[in-house]
């Protein structure tokens, strides 16, 4: 999935402030698992370990996530967030509890 980094995200640096960064891959991982799921299910996250790697700019981010591991209770998820010149500059696992759609 693509995220367009604006202006008001930025930090003192003029970099995209982390808990952006962080709020993308929350979205990333919760939509990856989303479609590995049936439609009657849904997950919640109950952890996201994340790294930031280098400054991400104003922008197009990228998203991409994949599942690591599953069981018929829980998930886990890893996901990177590229900018525009192709470089990693977050990622995070994703623990998540799959739960009947309510």
């Amino acid at each position: 999935m693509r995220f367009q980094a604006q202006p008001a995200f930025t930090n003192r640096h003029g970099t995209v402030q982390g808990g952006f960064l962080a709020a993308m891959l929350d979205s990333a991982t919760g939509i990856c698992a989303l479609a590995a799921l049936s439609p009657d299910l849904t997950v919640v996250t109950r952890s996201l370990d994340t790294r930031f790697l280098k400054p991400a700019a104003v922008g197009p981010i990228t998203a991409r996530a994949r599942v690591i591991e599953r069981t018929d209770r829980d998930m886990v998820v890893q996901a990177e967030l590229v900018d525009a010149d192709s470089i990693v500059v977050a990622d995070a696992t994703a623990r998540l509890r799959i739960l009947p759609k309510k």
